[in-house]
């Protein structure tokens, strides 16, 4: 499991994770790329837990993204199975568990504040917290893709499912663009990935 977990996790962190996996009998799956979730977690009909990870996030999404599941885990045994999925108890549940990993042995310092900042009140997805996500990424592999923030007013561009857009005006946080095939106008978050055309 160690030479495994070495691949996905900085170095400094693969000890403790997987104490908490033989700890708590989790089984984890290291699964392809989701467009939809970073991780799941379930109890599965036995009563063993199984949380699935996607292998492609870089290593800081990957453990941020595993403890987040964990504190579904931590959440559920503590407080019962009918507290909402990403509520208080969750959210304590994911401060106590990330605070350990929280430091410049683990994670960069330039992430350190917006991490700090961020898990005084974590989201369902680290991908709402715009400077975070923007931060986050540049650990990512090379891509193609632009921000929509990057995109130049009145530029079109593709989106993952392959429909084409224009990029029109911020409204307050987002950005109004408009769909080629359906003339329907979306509004995108500033840190959304597409594709220049």
């Amino acid at each position: 499991m160690k030479d495994v977990l070495k691949k996905y996790l900085p170095e400094r962190a693969v000890q403790p994770t997987i104490q908490l996996i033989q700890k708590h009998r989790v089984q984890l799956q290291i699964v392809g790329q989701r467009k939809t979730r970073h991780g799941d977690y379930r109890k599965l009909p036995t009563g063993q837990v199984k949380i699935t990870v996607n292998a492609s996030l870089n290593q800081y999404k990957f453990l941020m993204t595993l403890i987040h599941e964990f504190a579904h885990l931590f959440a559920y045994e503590k407080y019962g199975n009918s507290i909402k999925p990403h509520g208080i108890e969750w959210k304590q549940s994911f401060q106590l568990l990330m605070l350990p990993f929280l430091t410049p042995e683990i994670f960069p310092n330039k992430l350190l504040p917006l991490l700090a900042k961020h898990f005084r009140n974590p989201t369902a997805s680290s991908d709402t917290d715009a400077v975070l996500s923007v931060a986050l990424k540049e650990f990512d592999p090379p891509n193609l893709k632009n921000y929509i923030f990057e995109i130049p007013m009145g530029k079109r561009f593709r989106i993952e499912n392959g429909r084409v857009f224009t990029k029109g005006k911020k409204r307050i946080k987002r950005y109004e663009c408009t769909c080629e095939h359906t003339g329907q106008i979306y509004v995108f978050q500033p840190h959304a990935e597409v594709e220049p055309l």
